[in-house]
């Protein structure tokens, strides 16, 4: 199945500086470097042709020449080390700073460096200019300058370490948001709705209906509305950890295992915010086998986050932009919302005031099982610039005002209601009508049906699965409509 050649012209067109041409073969190629997508396709358009074909062969020898493997480490600490040179790469790394000595260091998870302790330092100068991007809980993306100094920390001769000299974040886009905002008026619905799902790897022609595409493409609310707290039960091998792992640098996957309340909010020892003061939105994945050390501090840091972006550690308070996703994997005998589906859930999370601060449900099970032909082939946007773009729109507010005046709320609505289906309004508004700056620009009808309904659908899930939890809450959601 293709994509619509007109869409691919308009795409170019509208977007040639931003377009790159996807190709599942060559993604392939780059999955097998473990490579992000956003990564990829900035290196994709820096080696394609006007068609979007790429040698792959240079790609290879870019990669190699840059991007260090295990076994090219070697050879680079041997040019620092025996030949006094500083080498330059583009590399993943994690810095954390020693309370012991203040000194920020440096690890590199792909090179399997450092060893021990001390053997790789932020120099002071770096870690000063680049703090925001290099002190988190966290791996990203940069280029690095190394050398080798004989003197380490300790001083004593032959305790060498490896200095970081230099840092550049990789981030190759200044994205123009009213470029954007206008462009997509040159689109019809329909074409804007493949066009964004081109733009995260995906065929549209995969896709059997509008449902089917708007239940993709709310995985990416996070993304673009600060605060928006979701949870997604669906069947395996639907895309779930791909979408929030791979198309953004801006969030932040655990797959299982156990999450402290210092890593999600704040660390005390080491004076660092956690993953919710870092990143545009956290998604725990394999929500059944994660875990907490202590079950009751983190439901009460989490209700006082979720519900006022505000948490409180010790003298320490602190704020965050990021939204929280669930995400786990459900049986097909439990694929039905009418009946209690939050027994899915681990224990630590079975509690209906906790549960009543996700604003939206994702239902999976609406989504195809990823299948070859569902892979993106053809022009579509650079995900680095659309990623850039979904964090711009963020901090956006006149969505959030145009939804308030479109929207007429009953006095007797609950208030976590009309937050949530405001939110999730906002967050539909900012992906499919962009381009939209005052009420008369909206087509409400096409609001009512891509945003409004939507949104109250996501929330009536939430809201009947607590009632079924607790009978204590209305099984109904608020009557908001279009003024």
């Amino acid at each position: 199945m293709s994509v619509n050649n007109a869409l691919q012209k308009k795409i170019r067109a509208c977007f040639q500086d931003m377009s790159v041409y996807k190709h599942p073969a060559q993604n392939r190629f780059f999955a097998s470097l473990s490579m992000p997508s956003y990564l990829r396709d900035w290196i994709v358009m820096r080696f394609a042709d006007e068609c979007g074909s790429v040698n792959l062969d240079e790609v290879r020898e870019f990669v190699k020449n840059n991007i260090p493997s295990k076994k090219d480490w070697e050879l680079l600490k041997s040019s620092m080390i025996n030949d006094g040179q500083r080498v330059r790469f583009l590399a993943k790394l994690r810095v954390e700073l020693d309370v012991r000595t203040g000194e920020g260091l440096f690890s590199l998870p792909d090179l399997g460096f450092p060893g021990r302790k001390h053997e790789a330092i932020v120099s002071a100068r770096v870690l000063r200019q680049h703090r925001t991007e290099l002190l988190s809980d966290s791996e990203t993306w940069g280029v690095i300058e190394c050398e080798w100094r004989q003197t380490g920390l300790t001083g004593r001769e032959g305790d060498g370490t490896i200095y970081m000299t230099d840092f550049r974040p990789f981030q190759p886009y200044k994205v123009d948001l009213g470029f954007y905002q206008e462009a997509r008026k040159e689109f019809t619905l329909d074409e804007w709705l493949d066009t964004l799902l081109l733009a995260i790897d995906y065929n549209p022609a995969g896709f059997l209906d509008v449902k089917q595409k708007l239940t993709m493409l709310s995985r990416l609310l996070p993304f673009v509305e600060k605060r928006i707290n979701l949870i997604e039960l669906a069947p395996k091998g639907t895309g779930k950890s791909y979408v929030m792992s791979q198309i953004s640098k801006y969030g932040w996957l655990v797959s299982g295992g156990s999450i402290t309340r210092a890593r999600l909010f704040y660390d005390i020892s080491r004076r660092t915010p956690g993953l919710v003061s870092r990143y545009d939105y956290v998604a725990l994945d394999e929500i059944q086998t994660i875990t907490f050390p202590d079950v009751d501090e983190i439901r009460g840091a989490l209700k006082g986050y979720l519900e006022s972006g505000e948490y409180r550690v010790g003298d320490y308070r602190g704020v965050g932009d990021a939204g929280l996703v669930l995400m786990g994997n459900i049986p097909d005998e439990k694929m039905n919302d009418r009946t209690n589906m939050f027994t899915e859930l681990p224990d630590s999370f079975q509690e209906s005031a906790l549960l009543d601060r996700f604003h939206g449900f994702i239902r999976g099970w609406d989504l195809p099982r990823m299948r070859e032909d569902m892979k993106a082939q053809g022009w579509a946007f650079n995900v680095e610039y659309f990623s850039e773009i979904l964090h711009a729109l963020r901090n956006e507010i006149t969505y959030p005002a145009l939804v308030e005046e479109l929207l007429v709320t009953p006095k007797t609505a609950d208030t976590r209601d009309t937050t949530a289906i405001k939110r999730i309004c906002s967050g539909f508004m900012k992906l499919l009508f962009p381009h939209v700056k005052r009420t008369d620009d909206v087509d409400k009808e096409s609001f009512r049906t891509y945003c409004l309904m939507p949104a109250i659908q996501m929330r009536a899930i939430i809201k009947h699965q607590l009632h079924l939890m607790d009978s204590e809450y209305r099984s109904t959601v608020p009557d908001i409509d279009i003024r």
